[in-house]
């Protein structure tokens, strides 16, 4: 008989790890954009020992941790509408500024599959983690997403771009994956909404996307 890895789900002990993984893993994230990136960066080590450990201890597979591709053309579907309205929005904005069109392709074709491993990684933080532990805890779907959108637009203060743009994307992204979990479609989703933004939006407002201190110290 194979021994089972991770204590079952519901009992109390794994909804209080649940909870420190909610409380603990985004703390220790906005410590780290607003003071350890300059004091003890090598502390980023602990994340994904973290992540690993979390996972080992809930017994999460690659079903649940949402890599998966049995269920690719559903979750294409519905991440596809809602990244299209996000991805038609943006397209009208820019171009009520005056920015040229063939601007656009050039900003998803040079940034697109860079970025889609940087949106791979904030897939695993945001759903794999904070959204698998906020399901487990919250039976209401619309309060799970709300509270990882919370959470995850909290490590993009004070953007003003990215803070609402992060709440409603990832509200969004955490009901999909509750639906399908499937991080391959949300993290390409992702990658192109990202990949648009410093083309619908001023320079002055993005600073380079960036977060934290770094967003002061822009220029």
């Amino acid at each position: 008989m194979a021994m089972r890895v991770g204590f079952r789900p519901g009992t109390r002990f794994a909804r209080w790890l649940s909870i420190a993984d909610l409380v603990g893993i985004p703390l220790l994230i906005l410590l780290f954009i607003w003071r350890w990136q300059f004091t003890h960066v090598h502390v980023w080590v602990v994340f994904p020992i973290w992540l690993a450990a979390s996972f080992l201890l809930h017994g999460d597979t690659p079903k649940t941790l949402g890599w998966r591709a049995d269920n690719l053309r559903q979750a294409a579907i519905e991440s596809g509408i809602f990244f299209g309205i996000v991805v038609a929005a943006l397209i009208a904005l820019a171009l009520a500024r005056g920015m040229p069109r063939h601007l656009a392709w050039h900003a998803v074709a040079d940034h697109l599959w860079t970025y889609f491993a940087f949106c791979l990684l904030q897939q695993v933080a945001l759903n794999s983690f904070v959204n698998n532990r906020a399901i487990s805890l919250l039976s209401r779907p619309w309060l799970s997403s709300l509270l990882a959108g919370v959470i995850f637009a909290s490590a993009h203060w004070p953007n003003p771009v990215l803070l609402p743009v992060t709440l409603v994307g990832g509200v969004g992204m955490a009901w999909l994956f509750r639906r399908n979990r499937n991080i391959l479609t949300l993290a390409l989703g992702q990658a192109v909404v990202g990949s648009l933004l410093a083309w619908a939006f001023p320079a002055a407002w993005l600073h380079n996307l960036r977060v934290g201190p770094g967003y002061y110290r822009w220029k």
